[in-house]
């Protein structure tokens, strides 16, 4: 189901958020990157995310993770998918169609993960609340009023 996920949402073309959406970091919610035939890292893992979620996939499984690439030198979204909480987590890429184990992505550098319950720092652990993060408040702000219309 991973897979399938992960390759099915990297067909959407990736846009740059000034390009797209004319702000300099936007996080789509999944009905705007589909609808708007665009994303970008951010946008692509948020939407493997929900619909994740919406297959069944616990909440405590997946991470959304910010990470620095260092084959484009810049900072990426990713989301992780831990079979465990002490697992090592598979990670879903708009990069890369194939979902490789962490171990095998030596070109991405976690930085910090959070989902709809915890926030996690990396060599920290626990951080707090996703509501601390402004982007993630404004996403969830606008999928309450999509589901409400």
């Amino acid at each position: 189901m991973l897979h399938d996920v992960n390759r099915l949402l990297n067909r959407v073309p990736f846009v740059d958020d000034a390009v797209h959406w004319r702000e300099e970091d936007y996080w789509a919610t999944p009905a705007e990157s589909i609808g708007s035939n665009g994303a970008d890292c951010e946008d692509f893992s948020i939407a493997k995310y929900f619909l994740l979620k919406e297959l069944g996939v616990p909440i405590a499984r997946l991470r959304l993770t910010y990470v620095k690439s260092l084959r484009l030198n810049q900072a990426h979204m990713v989301l992780a998918y831990y079979a465990r909480p002490d697992a090592e987590p598979l990670v879903l890429d708009n990069l890369e169609d194939t979902v490789r184990p962490a171990s095998q992505r030596k070109d991405l550098v976690p930085v910090y993960s959070f989902n709809d319950e915890e926030v996690w720092v990396e060599l920290r652990g626990r951080a707090g609340s996703p509501q601390q993060l402004r982007n993630w408040r404004a996403l969830t702000q606008r999928l309450d009023w999509e589901r409400r219309t």
